[in-house]
Order: structure tokens, then C-alpha cells, then sequence
């Protein structure tokens, strides 16, 4: 037994919605319920680099994040939250160098008394700054990889030397996970990024030999646990062994503290039910045990989902049942007061060795390719991800993987939590929209235009050698320039970048069982009596990256013979109408899942009658609450999928359903 009890890992809930202060308010208000450190979630506006008077913004202001399109924005997040006393994860990529300049001036506004540098030393943190996950599975990349991870090894580079108690990267295998990643995959695909994000800090040679131990040190990691926690908790111990092995090996670092595998979590949000969702409470309870009951891989923070985060946006109320469950396992169980309770166990060394070997032929798989990024721009980890993902649906449809509530044991009482559905969750603010326009507005209105001019360009000019950006980043965002023309700035000198879908060459159901034949054959009689095979465009309007669901139906489809257009993520209605002309489609299907359903469908179907397509069905899927989805219907939607319709092949059916209908053929 331990002399002493261990002390607990940080706890946060990922938050942030609507405006600044609504968001500063949640804070402060779980900040008072005992959470010791803030998880900052960003709107996709503000994660993908445009200001919310961007017309790739609309319809996603303050949807699933906060926008914080300007410094004077930040200073309301951050209200009354002395930001040097405070330990702030953000949930931020490609724009983290310009988040993280504009909370260190926010620090600063908040400590007149201190010099700038005396500011940056206390300040605790992490910014996630992972950007090839986002090619993978995410979808908020803005840049190509290699100007990517520049921007990430600058800011390794300046953290280490003004902020070194920050934690510039939060490599995550969370994701890789939600995009169908096995145990195998998600150890090797996140430790070949932290193989890739090393080796680039080390060749800008902004770090000399003596501190490279420090940007080791502060490579953080951010990791998934899902249900089957026996295999998750042996990941944990997996990943503890290799990093310790590769940061020593590879990299030389003598220093164990240095070596020492150092992750926050957010358990599994992708097996959440809309069926029966206070099974949720269980499943959330399982994965958290995951991560803290090895103490030799106990995680350093951790911040569970909600509920009732399948149907839509969780309430206070139910951040903090989630927020309770942590205390009273770190708080009322005896945990944390015994040494690992695993060491010496046959089965577990015995399954931490399986997932050892198994990543390590990955990793050398990967590294023979040239590395993470070429095996994202060739499309192998994005391809092996889509069929892994393919796989497993395929498991759940056959009832092989059990699903409590939505596959097997599906009798139900009435719930009381879901009784009033629309109740039971959050509504991000209709108006929230409006007030980020007008604080763009009136900010641009007030500042010295000259002055940001010349700071943007000082930054552009920068972008075109090798300095460390974060030094005109800072400058940009003390002169008031915006998250748009920040991000616009570097675009115009890295350009842009669209991530290979994965969709084409991956493996989908192998063998058709009868459902799928049966559909087959429907979707090949349909197609001649209209005169050719079927074609469906599956089209991602608005900034949601999560494309796993798209990707799933797309590969689902091809399988059911019909012909598939999927142009991958971040697309207009105007483009997704462009192409549905264009492809002569029978059904286009929207996969929206940041909840900007309302504003962006009605787009589309707006723009397919105007181009003399109004015949041609749209079905809608995604995060829809009840309420929204007869709306949706009401104006012309066919029909609309929820994460409860987990039949992909039902789904196929359901086109040929629609398809038929609109052309009467039934």
C-alpha cells in the first residue's frame, strides 16, 4: 500500500458555446464545482481560420465550440479567470499558434505589473496542435502538412524557451479511434506524429542539443478509452512502454522524467447511443477506469462526455453528472491510494505484449513510407482507417459486436431523462451568429488599420523564410487582427490543402450477406428502369470535418452498386448543387453533424430547384434533434438518419425507397 495518497488528475469538462461571455460564465460556474482546469472548445469558424463574416461560416457560429474570431473576444472568454493561476487545454489545430499568442496577450492585459516574459513563465496549459490527426479523421486542417508542421515546430521552439510550462502539442490518438482506428493502429499512426513532429523540431534547429530533452518533456499526448477497458487499459501500458523506448532510443533522452508518457483523455464520445442514452452513464464509467485504474498509466487529465452528447448539445446540469463521476472515483474510492494493482499479471503483460509487437511492425510499416506525412499524402493511414471503420460496422449490423440497447436487449421502459427530448439537451444560441458579426464589426471599427496592416505583412514576409512565426503572430494579435486575416495571411503564401478521402480504395463489406444482396439487386433493377445505374453524391456541406459517418456511407453504397460521388469535406451548398448537376445524380445525401442542419439544408434544396433539380431527393444525416428533423422534413428533406439508424445496408434501402418515390415508380 502507498504511504501516501496519490493526488488526483486535472479535471475538466470540454466546453464552450454561443458568445464569449456565455461560455466565461460555464466556466467560472464548473470552476466553482471543483473542475481544477479548463477545456476550451472553439467553434468551427474560429478552428478553420475564417471570421464569422465569411460565407464559409455560415450556419456554424458558435454551433459547436466558442468563436473567438479576435483578441477582444478572448478577453471575455477569459473574464475573471486570472490566467496564470489556471491550467487551460484548447482544443485547437491549425490556428493554435495564433489562440495561443492571443491568450498569452489576454495573460498579459491581466498582469500589467509583469513583463511580457514574466507572464509566459507562469502560464500552464496545452494547445492540441495536432495536425495530422485533422487530415485523418478531424477535418480542421487549413494548410498543407509541411507548412503545417512548421508552424507546429515554432511553436515548440518558442514554448520551450518563454512558456515552458506549456504544453505545445496534445498528440491525439482520440480521434484516430472515432475514425476506426484498432488499438494497433492508434498506438502506431500517433506515435509515428510524434516521431515526425520530433524530427522536424529538431532539423529547424531552433532547439540546440541541451533542451531538446525539454520539448521531449513536453510532448503531451490526448487519448481515447473506449468500452472494452481490459484492451484499453493494456493501450495505456503499451503506450507507456514504447514511448519510453523511442524517446530513449531514437532521441537519446537520458532523463526518465523526460521520458515519461504524459496524456489527458477524453473518453469515447463515438459509442454513445441516441437508443436507450442512460446506458451512456455505464459505458462513460467503464472507459474512465480505463485510464486510472493502472497507476503506471494513470492518465494526467481527464474530461468526460456527457449523456446525452448523441442527441444533441449537453446542459449544465448534465456536464456536471459527468464532472461527479470523476470525483467520486478520485474522491470516495480507495484508487488512488495503492501501487499498480496490474504488475505481475500474466494476462495483462500478455496482451501489452500483442499490442506492442503489433504497433511496432505499423510503425516500421509507416516509417518505410517515409513517415506520417507522406503516408497521409499517399492516403495509406486514411485508407486503413475507413476499412478498419468499415469493419466494425459491419460487426455491429451483424450483431457480432453487441451494442446493449440498440442491437441486442432493445425492450425499453419509458425514460424519464428523455421524456421532453427537446428539453433534454441544449440549444447553442439562434443569436449568437448576429452578436459575433457585430463584434467583428465594431472591432474593426476601433482599431488602428495602418498598424495591422503592416503586422500582417510583417507576418506574411516572415512566412517566406524561416523565422519563428509565433514572434509577428504575437505582434498581429497585439495590433487587433482578426482570426481570418490571420489564417488568410498564410494561406496566401502556403496555400491550401484538401486531405484524400480513403474512400476509394477501401476495403468495405468483403462478402455480401442476404440484406446487402437483396438491396443490390434493387438498386440494379431501380437503375434500369431509369435508364443507368444509380448515382448518389454524398456531400459534406459547411466546416464539420467529421467525415467518418460520409465516409461509412459512401464505401456502403459502393458496395450496394451504386455509383458514388464523394468530394470529401468543407464544400458550399453551391459546390455540392454545382456537382449534383453536373453528375446527373437520383439522391443527394448531406452528413452534417455540427449542427448547422437548419441554416445549410435549406441551402441546398433552395439551389437544386433553382438549378431545375427539385425532383431530385435530399436525405439529411447527423446529430438531429426530433424536433429539427420533422422541420427538415417539412421543407422537402426524404428522410432523416440519426446515430440510431447504425443499418448502413437499411440505410441503402432507404435510398432506393426514396429514389423510387420521386420518381414514381412505386
Amino acid at each position: 500500500m502507498s504511504q501516501q495518497k496519490d493526488r488526483p488528475w486535472v479535471m475538466r469538462t470540454y466546453a464552450g458555446h454561443s458568445t464569449a461571455e456565455a461560455s466565461n460564465a460555464l466556466y467560472r460556474t464548473n470552476l466553482a464545482k471543483g473542475q481544477t482546469g479548463l477545456s476550451v472548445a472553439f467553434d468551427l469558424p474560429t478552428q478553420t481560420g475564417y471570421d464569422p463574416d465569411s460565407p464559409l461560416a455560415k450556419g456554424e457560429v458558435g454551433k459547436v465550440g466558442v468563436p473567438v474570431p479576435h483578441l477582444g473576444e478572448m478577453r471575455k472568454l477569459f473574464d475573471q479567470i486570472p490566467l496564470t493561476g489556471m491550467n487551460t487545454s484548447m482544443t485547437i489545430n491549425a490556428t493554435a499558434m495564433w489562440l495561443l499568442a492571443m491568450y498569452q496577450v489576454v495573460a498579459e492585459e491581466q498582469n500589467p505589473e509583469l513583463s511580457p516574459e514574466e507572464v509566459a513563465a507562469q502560464l500552464a496549459g496545452t494547445t492540441q496542435n495536432d495536425i495530422i490527426k485533422e487530415y485523418l479523421s478531424r477535418g480542421t486542417y487549413v494548410f498543407p502538412p509541411e507548412h503545417s508542421l512548421r508552424l507546429i515546430s515554432d511553436m515548440i521552439a518558442y514554448t520551450v524557451h518563454q512558456i515552458p510550462k506549456w504544453n505545445p502539442i496534445n498528440i491525439c490518438s482520440y480521434h484516430l479511434q472515432e475514425a476506426g482506428a484498432t488499438p494497433v493502429q492508434e498506438l502506431a499512426y500517433s506515435l509515428c506524429t510524434a516521431i515526425a513532429v520530433l524530427d522536424a523540431v529538431k532539423a529547424s534547429g531552433q532547439v540546440d542539443e541541451a533542451d531538446f530533452e525539454k520539448v521531449v518533456g513536453r510532448i503531451s499526448f490526448f487519448v481515447n478509452a473506449g468500452v472494452r477497458f481490459v484492451e484499453e487499459m493494456c493501450k495505456m501500458r503499451a503506450f507507456v512502454e514504447l514511448w519510453d523506448e523511442i524517446t530513449r532510443e531514437r532521441y537519446g533522452v537520458t532523463d526518465e522524467k523526460m521520458r515519461r508518457f504524459r496524456y489527458g483523455v477524453q473518453v469515447n464520445s463515438l459509442g454513445l447511443t441516441e437508443a436507450q442514452p442512460e446506458n451512456n452513464v455505464q459505458r462513460i464509467v467503464l472507459e474512465m477506469l480505463a485510464v486510472t485504474l493502472s497507476k503506471k498509466a494513470r492518465a494526467r487529465a481527464v474530461q468526460l462526455p456527457a449523456w446525452n452528447e448523441a442527441l444533441g448539445l449537453p446542459r449544465p446540469w448534465d456536464q456536471q453528472w459527468s464532472l461527479r463521476l470523476q470525483q467520486v472515483l478520485a474522491f470516495e474510492s480507495d484508487l488512488l491510494e495503492y501501487d499498480d494493482i496490474f504488475d505481475g499479471s500474466p494476462v495483462i503483460e500478455a496482451k501489452v505484449r500483442e499490442l506492442v509487437e503489433g504497433a511496432k511492425a505499423e510503425i516500421d510499416r509507416v516509417q518505410a513510407m517515409g513517415g506520417a506525412i507522406a503516408a497521409v499524402e499517399s492516403g495509406y493511414m486514411k485508407q486503413e482507417l475507413v476499412s478498419s471503420h468499415a469493419l466494425r460496422r459491419s460487426r455491429i449490423e451483424s450483431g457480432e459486436e453487441v451494442i446493449v440497447g440498440v442491437n441486442k436487449f432493445e425492450t425499453t421502459e419509458p425514460s424519464p431523462l428523455t421524456a421532453d427530448l427537446d428539453a433534454a439537451i441544449m440549444v447553442a444560441d439562434p443569436l449568437a451568429e448576429q452578436a459575433a458579426l457585430d463584434s467583428v464589426s465594431a472591432w474593426k471599427a476601433q482599431r488602428d488599420e495602418t498598424e495591422v496592416t503592416e503586422a500582417l505583412a510583417a507576418l506574411a514576409a516572415a512566412a517566406k523564410t524561416d523565422q519563428n512565426l509565433m514572434i509577428p503572430t504575437l505582434a498581429a494579435a497585439r495590433a487587433g487582427a482578426t482570426t481570418g486575416e490571420w489564417a488568410q495571411t498564410l494561406r496566401e503564401v502556403f496555400g491550401e490543402f484538401r486531405a484524400p478521402t480513403g474512400v476509394s480504395g477501401a476495403v468495405g463489406v468483403a462478402e455480401a450477406g442476404a440484406e446487402l444482396a437483396a438491396v443490390r439487386d434493387r438498386v440494379k433493377a431501380t437503375g434500369e428502369d431509369l435508364g443507368g445505374r444509380l448515382r448518389v453524391l454524398i456531400g459534406k456541406p459547411g466546416l464539420d470535418g467529421h467525415s467518418n459517418g460520409a465516409e461509412q456511407i459512401a464505401v456502403r453504397a459502393r458496395d450496394a452498386g451504386f455509383e458514388v460521388i464523394y468530394q470529401g469535406i468543407r464544400l458550399t451548398p453551391q459546390q455540392i448543387v454545382a456537382a449534383a448537376v453536373a453528375e446527373d445524380v437520383h439522391l443527394v445525401g448531406l452528413s452534417i453533424l455540427s449542427g448547422s442542419h437548419m441554416e445549410l439544408v435549406p441551402d441546398v434544396l433552395d439551389g437544386l430547384k433553382d438549378a431545375g433539380l427539385g425532383d431530385v431527393p435530399v436525405v439529411v444525416g447527423g446529430i438531429i434533434p426530433e424536433s429539427d428533423g420533422r422541420r427538415l422534413k417539412e421543407l422537402g428533406v426524404a428522410a432523416v438518419y440519426t446515430p440510431k439508424d447504425f443499418g448502413l445496408t437499411e440505410i441503402m434501402g432507404g435510398f432506393v425507397d426514396v429514389i423510387r418515390r420521386a420518381n414514381s415508380l412505386d
